[in-house]
């Protein structure tokens, strides 16, 4: 990038997603129009483009593609809807509401994700403002779940830190209403909200953002160490929580990390976030505001693979971003504070914390809430909201907690939790436990190749070799993408694989077991057989050589299988 365009960023051309936010008049566009086209199901890319705005992409069936169109129709359209919640925390009627919307709109099922918000799938385009209405009616919304936006503000859920969580969590809710878009576009068309007139300099409609909003998405998430449940290092701003003397001293903040890549193009890369300094609580929306407008005003605007908030540090340097924060909140960060972070993983089963409430987490195999024919896991959840008076919480790991739970009401769950079979994770390996995977196939329109379907029966495979070498209760953190977007955090993974082509992947090692450290490639493109052999001797070797309590990811470095990779830049190197 030129000098020139260092200091000048948004002077170069800019792409023509930023042509359709300019024309889109707050987000608008002609979405209202061509939602009551009933002639097809789809709608055109310009307004799909502001749709992600709005909460939703459009997506289609991608198993039924061939056939659709030997039979000249257009493709399964369809749309993802994804609800947002700061911290993945809802309240009983909450969760009723979503499985009721999902029985009734979308295809039965619901998806927790790896940002602790809600997804659905297979919503019709004609059913969008129905399903969207009722996500209001109960006080949750789809208003920034995609986009060129701050996105769901991530919290730890910390169940055995009850009253630290509950405090995070107010920031977390208080840092998501003030990101928020104030566009009246999303109560207009979902809503039927009135019109408002354009204002003509966008100042009114959007104070934060202006009229083009961010160049990309933008991501926050606030950690309780010692867990690093929220991949703290992956998000464009960390909030990283210093509790002295059993009370909230303030967080440190970090700053530029971010997960995606594009294969074959070096100048991407998965980045880690850096430490900076420390604030206290009450100056953590400032810190967030000017991060995101200095994002808003400098981030690339000319080429969308370069437009995250990482490349916009990596291009100026972290002393850069410093000074120009403190220009612009008028004072220093104070330097940052101790901290350890010992991993990145849920807390299964029964935690009983402060007050006298309990926890239960609840192992959710990739964040999908369905029922099988010998694992009731959606009626039995029903039935437990009815029950439940406390809360519910969304990991960062796709699984959910039954939290604040009473000493009264707790034997009656444990009673829905045994008659319905529902698991703390117990009945499963530790990697198992430790895994995650995106959607994929068949309704993203990114995926190269299978991992929401696929990775619970590689691991199988896997578990078998585990059995072999002794390793069945080893923790190894193991993640599954379908192309390498990284909506399921590969890059922080011990062992990764991310999708290169229909049953090929990239196959990555050494990431760290707290999340503090970047995986590197360690085979390319390569299918089940070659992964399984791979596997083999990885374990065999680690079973016989690792050091006492060394995790799986330093000893594939220590072994040399990869080197290190504690920056972004040195992930193709």
């Amino acid at each position: 990038m030129s000098e020139n365009n260092l200091m000048s960023p948004n002077s170069a051309p800019h792409s023509d997603v930023e042509d359709i936010k300019i024309r889109s008049n707050y987000l608008r566009g002609k979405l209202a129009e061509v939602l009551e086209d009933r002639i097809t199901a789809s709608i055109p890319e310009d307004e799909n483009r502001l749709m992600k705005f709005h909460g939703s992409y459009m997506q289609d069936d991608r198993d039924l593609r061939n056939e659709r169109k030997k039979q000249k129709l257009e493709p399964a359209y369809q749309f993802m809807l994804r609800v947002r919640a700061p911290g993945g925390v809802v309240t009983p009627d909450q969760w009723l509401m979503m499985d009721r919307i999902s029985q009734a709109y979308g295809n039965g099922t619901i998806r927790l994700t790896t940002r602790q918000s809600f997804q659905l799938h297979g919503v019709l385009k004609w059913n969008m403002k129905k399903t969207i209405q009722e996500v209001h009616q109960s006080m949750l919304t789809t208003l920034a779940a995609c986009g060129d936006v701050n996105r769901n503000v991530m919290c730890n859920p910390n169940p055995h830190q009850s009253e630290i969580h509950a405090e995070v969590y107010q920031w977390a809710c208080r840092l998501s209403e003030h990101l928020e878009p104030q566009t009246r576009a999303y109560h207009e068309i979902w809503l039927d909200g009135e019109k408002v007139a354009e204002s003509p300099d966008g100042v009114e409609q959007e104070p934060i953002y202006g009229k083009v909003y961010l160049p990309r998405k933008f991501k926050i998430g606030l950690a309780v160490p010692p867990s690093n449940d929220v991949d703290v290092f992956s998000q464009d701003l960390g909030f990283i929580a210093i509790v002295e003397d059993g009370k909230l001293a303030g967080f440190n903040v970090a700053v530029g990390g971010g997960m995606g890549m594009t294969h074959g193009d070096v100048k991407t890369y998965p980045q880690i976030a850096q430490v900076i300094g420390f604030c206290t609580p009450e100056q953590v929306i400032e810190v967030a505001e000017k991060t995101v407008t200095i994002q808003r005003d400098y981030g690339d605007r000319s080429v969308r693979k370069h437009a995250r908030f990482k490349y916009t540090i990596d291009d100026r340097g972290i002393d850069w971003f410093i000074a120009e924060l403190t220009r612009r909140t008028g004072w220093e960060l104070e330097p940052a504070k101790a901290y350890y972070f010992e991993n990145h993983g849920d807390r299964y089963g029964w935690v009983k914390g402060s007050g006298g409430k309990w926890h239960f987490t609840l192992f959710i195999e990739n964040g999908r809430i369905k029922d099988d024919p010998d694992y009731p896991l959606m009626t039995g959840l029903r039935e437990i909201a009815k029950l439940h008076t406390g809360d519910f919480r969304l990991t960062a790991n796709q699984n959910l907690i039954i939290a604040n739970v009473t000493s009264a009401k707790k034997k009656k769950l444990e009673e829905l939790i045994g008659k319905f079979g529902l698991t703390d994770g117990a009945r499963y390996t530790s990697l198992r436990r430790n895994s995650m995977a995106c959607v994929a196939l068949p309704t993203c329109g990114l995926a190269m190749a299978e991992s929401e379907r696929y990775l619970p029966t590689l691991l199988d495979k896997v578990e078998k070799l585990l059995e072999e070498n002794g390793l069945r209760e080893e923790e190894i953190v193991i993640r599954m993408t379908g192309c390498p977007n990284g909506c399921a955090r590969p890059a922080l993974a011990e062992l990764s694989f991310i999708g290169k082509a229909p049953g090929k992947y990239n196959m990555y090692l050494g990431g760290g077991f707290a999340g503090e450290r970047l995986n590197k490639l360690y085979k390319e493109n390569i299918g089940e057989t070659e992964i399984l052999d791979s596997l083999q001797e990885l374990f065999a070797r680690y079973a016989k050589e690792r050091h006492e309590g060394e995790h799986f990811g330093d000893f594939t470095i220590r072994a040399g299988y990869v080197k290190e990779v504690r920056a972004g830049q040195d992930f193709h190197a």
